[in-house]
């Protein structure tokens, strides 16, 4: 006798493709997709979290004024505007999985080049190029997870994928504690990033392409298979699907339509201002901390125990994330980190220091994992891949001022005033998420 589940009497005679998925327990193939999904993004961060490490010792090293390593940490995000809108357009065009793979490639050979830079310049171009490449792949990876996802727990699985972020922050702050002070030790770090250039060639081979892009792409025969593959880990019979409708494209220019203008706006304030946040602080933090007269050493373990705290934030967004809702969520977590940003430039003590960094870290992130959930449902899966790109671009835009705009308030304002500009640029992106519009639960949209 089969061991495969007939469905129920009162189960539709005709699902959709997505409406199967939507129907499936969590599976082991999308405990593979989350995990393969989230070991980049945990590489990706590992890049991103290094520089804040790396920018301490090269600027000894090197003799940069602050405007050069102001300049070092801007231009990789520079790199991720041009990426993330790229990246998000040819998604929507050729595939999730392809962009993916590709990107990841890109951004991990030009970390390994990056460790052999003669100088300043060659590193800032190699920064650039590095950006590119992982601008490009987080909003494409959150995409790809979101339309495997049950509609129940989707949110869930994107935060769950972007805690993966966490783990390679506190992977960064290893390194940046037992390697980074040692000869050379910012070359060795920086080699490291070789490890995604490896993992690309798995990824392209060992990722599903999403349904619902196939299903546009006139794939059907291939979108058919992968759904049947996700069914049978499940033990669910297929139940027949109709063919999809053919969807009109849209360019970018239809994120500014009538019916997608407001939320377009939200979601683009609410990145900016997290991007602004975040960057502006978490980059800045170890440097902060040796301004204030604790050695390197130090201010790296102080940095690891905050970035430690990332963890916690996500698994209670993800909780909170399907009880209370999206929209909720961000914006209590988005409330948090303006009062932790406001308390840590205030602190002095090393306790106070440890307590509210860790808050900031714990509220911040937790936002992090609800906007990455909230965004792939903004928009229908024509615009999917390119409307997230676009509010990723957008919000790169702040993660270029940030890094600029905020050791320069830091010199000559103090550490007080810095962290309550980040407080009220976390308190706008916090107003702004109150616009998005809730899916807890939904289907996502496919026109």
């Amino acid at each position: 006798m089969s061991s495969v589940a007939e469905p129920s009497v009162t189960e539709p005679a005709q699902l959709t493709r997505s409406q199967r998925l939507d129907r499936l327990p969590f599976t082991r193939l999308h405990g593979r997709l989350l995990g393969g999904s989230g070991i980049g993004w945990a590489l990706d961060a590992m890049d991103v979290g290094l520089i804040s490490f790396l920018m301490v010792a090269i600027k000894k090293e090197w003799g940069l004024s602050t405007g050069q390593v102001s300049w070092l940490a801007s231009v990789g995000f520079i790199g991720m505007a041009v990426g993330a809108s790229l990246g998000g357009y040819l998604a929507d065009r050729i595939g999730r999985r392809n962009v993916f793979a590709l990107t990841l490639l890109v951004y991990g050979l030009a970390t390994g080049f990056s460790a052999l830079s003669p100088g300043f310049w060659m590193l800032l171009a190699f920064r650039f190029v590095i950006g590119l490449g992982l601008g490009a792949e987080l909003p494409v990876a959150s995409t790809l997870v979101s339309e495997y996802a049950p509609a129940r727990i989707r949110g869930r699985m994107v935060v769950l994928l972007e805690s993966f972020w966490a783990v390679g922050w506190v992977l960064a702050a290893l390194i940046g504690y037992y390697i980074v002070p040692k000869d050379n030790g910012w070359r060795w770090a920086l080699l490291l990033g070789v490890v995604p250039a490896l993992y690309a060639m798995y990824v392209r081979r060992g990722l599903p392409e999403s349904v619902r892009f196939l299903e546009r792409a006139g794939r059907i025969d291939e979108a058919e298979q992968s759904v049947r593959r996700f069914e049978e880990s499940a033990g669910i019979a297929p139940v027949p699907s109709p063919n999809p409708e053919k969807v009109t494209k849209m360019s970018p220019k239809a994120l500014w339509e009538k019916r997608f203008a407001g939320r377009t706006v939200a979601l683009w304030l609410t990145w900016f201002g997290v991007n602004f946040s975040y960057y502006g602080a978490f980059l800045w933090i170890p440097t902060f901390l040796v301004a204030q007269g604790f050695p390197m050493a130090k201010s790296f373990e102080f940095t690891l125990w905050i970035t430690l705290a990332q963890l916690p934030g996500y698994a209670v967004a993800a909780v909170l994330i399907e009880k209370v809702g999206r929209r909720f969520t961000l914006a209590s977590f988005l409330l948090g980190s303006a009062v932790a940003a406001m308390a840590f430039g205030q602190a002095s003590s090393e306790s106070t220091i440890l307590l509210t960094g860790c808050l900031l870290s714990f509220f911040n992130l937790g936002a992090w994992g609800a906007l990455y959930a909230v965004t792939p449902e903004v928009y229908p899966t024509v615009l999917r891949a390119t409307g997230s790109g676009s509010a990723t671009a957008f919000g790169r835009i702040a993660s270029i001022i940030g890094p600029l705009l905020v050791p320069w308030v830091h010199d000559n304002h103090g550490t007080g005033l810095t962290f309550v500009l980040i407080s009220v640029s976390f308190a706008v992106a916090m107003l702004a998420a109150l616009g998005l519009p809730e899916w807890k639960g939904k289907e996502l949209q496919n026109s």
